[in-house]
């Protein structure tokens, strides 16, 4: 797990930070939420999924930053928008936070109600083998 900066993880994703230090989402070149996510707020309500939960009314930012992720999240409810997360652990001691990204997961908003939120974050299925008929040796 490599320690990366803010504004590298987003653009890991193809997206661009507002704030290399407080951003809390943006939208990448794909048309996928990129979520600022602390380790703290996952949990494992069952095998292969990681689930996030967030109070926006408990978001430790500006106003502004808030409404934007609101808008966000709600857009990514309705219209069930992809969710790629930036993991930030928080500092432990004289180590710093520690900030990576996870490719292998894609999320989704599972529930929203104007300020809670809830995203489930899986792997997705790997693509189908396509078999080849193999030619017989003459």
């Amino acid at each position: 797990m490599e320690n990366l900066s803010l504004e590298t993880a987003y653009a890991r994703y193809g997206a661009q930070v507002s704030s290399k230090q407080r951003c809390l989402s943006a939208i990448a070149a794909d048309g996928s939420l990129v979520l600022s996510c602390p380790a703290d707020r996952f949990s494992r309500p069952g095998v292969g999924v990681r689930r996030y939960s967030a109070r926006l009314s408990l978001e430790i930012a500006a106003q502004t930053r808030v409404a934007v992720l609101r808008d966000q999240v709600q857009k990514a409810s309705t219209e069930g928008i992809q969710v790629r997360p930036v993991f930030i652990t928080a500092p432990k001691g004289h180590l710093g936070r520690i900030i990576h990204v996870r490719s292998d997961l894609v999320g989704k908003v599972v529930d929203y109600d104007g300020d809670s939120f809830v995203v489930d974050f899986r792997r997705p299925p790997p693509p189908p083998v396509v078999e080849t008929k193999k030619r017989r040796k003459r």
